[in-house]
């Protein structure tokens, strides 16, 4: 069964709009999709009589990696597959509607950054453009296509070459972006250490077992002194989400308005933290997630902050080192 009227998700005009467009998405899930309502009935309790969104229990995500996470009957476009340490189940997401994850995303970079049209992108992802169904690769492929720059593109080994782009997209007074993963970026810094001043640097997290996990704000510190910006930006997003959110420093980040942070309590996984600033697991509400599930507990450990932003602080320790943003000591 389809969601009536789809691109809901994305014109919530306040926070009334918004909680009822959740609530709609989660009663049409729990109804309709198996993984999600075996969960939910397994917690012993009537969703039917949910009616506000701090209600709403959050599918683990860890079932992405045992159970086929879809809209009951829908056919898949495509299934994005995560990158993993040798000996981890890889997550698989079905993603029913590729237009939906491209409007996300599409959305969420103007929202933040404005239109691809205006820049250079370069993306540095050697272990993802290695993996064939990589949501991070799709996206990129896309943002690169949509600048229409004959510079944008990615740069696997190549880093002569990046860097003279970089600098030639600078000498004609355009704006570039550099994205990588985080060993990608600082094997650049370290080699080369190439004067990137007036360049957005945006890691997406990750050593994919090529380097020693070190903690974000050492990771910027290393890529700022060495590249010559004042600041490092970061996405965070991840397999099992169609959404992202973006930090332009300090490593603060601020979703879309059809994404939302919730802090849960790593105690009581069903109840949530309502303080700001108090740690705890991230859960996420990602409508664009749509035709999958919206609502998931990730195993990502941030904290919440008054305006709305939120950090992350790294991961649970029973949970695997992985993916996008999963910095750990």
């Amino acid at each position: 069964m389809k969601f009536d009227n789809p691109d809901k998700i994305f014109s919530s005009k306040d926070q009334k709009e918004f909680s009822e467009t959740v609530l709609a998405v989660f009663h049409y899930q729990a109804d309709h999709n198996k993984v999600y309502n075996r969960f939910l009935k397994s917690l012993g309790k009537d969703y039917r009589l949910i009616r506000r969104t701090e209600e709403i229990p959050f599918l683990p995500v860890g079932f992405f990696r045992s159970q086929k996470v879809i809209i009951d009957n829908l056919s898949f476009e495509t299934v994005f597959e995560s990158s993993t340490t040798t000996g981890i189940k890889p997550s698989l997401h079905y993603v029913h509607d590729l237009k939906l994850y491209e409007k996300s995303f599409m959305n969420v970079f103007k929202l933040f950054y404005g239109d691809p049209s205006g820049y250079m992108i370069a993306a540095l992802l050697p272990s993802y453009e290695e993996h064939k169904n990589s949501s991070l690769v799709y996206m990129m492929n896309c943002l690169i296509k949509a600048s229409h720059n004959h510079y944008s593109g990615f740069y696997k080994s190549d880093e002569a070459n990046l860097i003279a782009n970089l600098h030639k997209t600078i000498s004609e007074n355009r704006i570039a972006i550099l994205l990588g993963v985080s060993f990608a970026l600082l094997d650049l810094a370290e080699n080369h250490s190439p004067d990137l001043s007036g360049i957005i640097v945006m890691e997406t997290g990750g050593m994919k077992g090529r380097r020693k996990e070190i903690i974000r704000e050492e990771l910027h510190d290393i890529l700022k002194r060495k590249l010559n910006v004042p600041f490092i930006h970061s996405e965070y997003g991840m397999t099992e989400l169609l959404s992202q959110a973006y930090s332009a420093g300090q490593g603060i980040f601020y979703a879309p308005p059809w994404m939302k942070i919730l802090i849960r309590d790593p105690q009581d996984p069903l109840s949530l933290i309502p303080e700001p600033s108090t740690a705890g697991g991230i859960n996420i509400i990602d409508l664009a997630n749509l035709y999958s599930c919206s609502f998931i507990a990730s195993g990502d450990l941030g904290k919440l902050h008054e305006d709305g932003g939120f950090e992350v602080l790294g991961r649970f320790d029973n949970s695997d080192v992985r993916g996008c943003n999963l910095m750990a000591e």
